[in-house]
């Protein structure tokens, strides 16, 4: 890759056509410039990097990944916290954002730097409002940065209809390339602020790497087989989301036969809206609880069953995710769920 470059820069390589992809990618999301991360917590970080001062305050969906607080910390700024309604739902309202940055405002004279929303967080698959988050910020005057590191790439992702600042979407997470690699898409009002180029310059030898991207470490380390299989990757990712309503439903299939089993209940919103999911299973806890293999039974349980993915160790609450799964497999895996449940006693209905 570094051999075809003439630019100092991986965005602008014309051979392979990154610089081409560059554009493709910005078309994709609707929005208007984008560069490859090193992974989607350095999208995160970099956004907060440039577009705040420390000190400033970010206002986060309290299910917000754990690398939106480190990129936040890393960065020195505030936090608050959007909360969720709590179980069984864990919903995020968007009026909550707005008072919120009323509530910053007060205590600090001036409104959040930035607002940041989860889509889909990564513990109940809950897909979240993003275009009424986005219309508050917009409301507000303050800029928003939309983590789509389990949507884009999966499911339709429209920036400037969902109000947009700043996207950042996990190549190795729901873009099927090999990691590490992230996307960090976003406006041209925003794009010469957090993509600013590099004015130092050595006081001896008056070196200067006017080329070189701040926020990107001068180039983002993507080069090599990260970009390359996310080029590759991205004619199937293209089809694969105007697919997306039928993977809901195998989803929404999957949550209404393993409610049949005594004990589980999906939590999160309903219906579903996104395929992964999170069930709670206190039936089979209590099997775990008096089998020599303790919560580890479920995982081998499975496995016997030719199904793994699932993690180890897990049987009072569980995720799952049955995106890519033609509707034979959802069906055997609903099945094997309800077969295990019989086999140790647990009533299913009919």
């Amino acid at each position: 890759m570094c051999d075809y470059c003439f630019e100092s820069r991986v965005d602008l390589v014309e051979n392979p056509p990154i610089k081409d992809f560059v554009g493709d990618v910005a078309e994709f999301l609707n929005m208007d410039d984008v560069r490859f991360t090193a992974g989607c917590r350095h999208a995160k970080w970099s956004v907060m990097h440039m577009a705040c001062e420390p000190g400033d305050t970010v206002v986060l969906d309290a299910l917000a990944h754990y690398t939106s607080y480190l990129a936040a910390e890393a960065n020195r700024l505030k936090i608050v916290e959007v909360p969720h309604s709590g179980y069984p739902e864990f919903r995020i309202d968007a009026e909550d954002y707005a008072r919120k940055f009323e509530e910053v405002e007060r205590a600090t004279g001036k409104p959040p730097a930035l607002a940041l929303l989860t889509h889909v967080d990564y513990r109940y698959g809950n897909l979240n409002d993003a275009e009424a988050v986005g219309k508050v910020c917009q409301d507000y005057d303050v800029p928003f940065l939309l983590n789509t590191a389990y949507s884009s790439g999966i499911m339709p992702v429209d920036g400037k209809k969902l109000h947009a600042d700043f996207i950042c979407g996990s190549g190795h997470k729901s873009w099927a390339a090999s990691g590490p690699i992230g996307i960090l898409a976003t406006t041209y009002e925003w794009s010469g602020k957090v993509f600013e180029r590099s004015t130092v310059r050595g006081n001896w030898s008056g070196r200067g790497f006017s080329k070189k991207e701040v926020a990107m470490f001068g180039c983002s380390p993507v080069f090599g087989a990260p970009i390359i299989t996310l080029m590759a990757s991205f004619p199937a990712v293209v089809e694969r989301v105007k697919h997306w309503d039928e993977e809901v439903e195998k989803a929404r299939y999957f949550v209404s036969q393993l409610e049949k089993i005594e004990g589980f209940h999906q939590m999160g919103m309903k219906p579903k809206q996104h395929t992964l999911m999170n069930f709670e299973s206190l039936a089979l806890h209590e099997v775990a609880e008096k089998d020599k293999r303790r919560g580890y039974f479920l995982y081998h349980e499975l496995k016997k069953r030719k199904i793994v993915g699932l993690h180890p160790g897990m049987s009072k609450n569980f995720k799952i995710n049955t995106y890519g799964l033609k509707p034979d497999q959802v069906k055997y895996v609903a099945g094997a769920f309800q077969d295990i449940a019989k086999s140790h006693g647990i009533s299913v209905e009919d």
